[in-house]
């Protein structure tokens, strides 16, 4: 397998660098609540952790 590179702009996520990288080796990727509809919107990172710490 090849190593991937994971760019992710989302500065509020506690895996976030300031070089706009994912600092995680791997993230999971899911549907939005209740949207299925196969548009370019309908995915997000299930790997989002806040930086706040809640």
């Amino acid at each position: 397998m090849n190593n991937q590179t994971i760019h992710c702009s989302v500065a509020s996520c506690r895996h976030h660098s300031p070089k706009n990288l994912c600092e995680l080796s791997s993230i999971n990727v899911c549907a939005k609540c209740g949207c299925h509809s196969g548009k370019d919107d309908e995915s997000m990172c299930g790997s989002y952790e806040c930086q706040c710490g809640k």
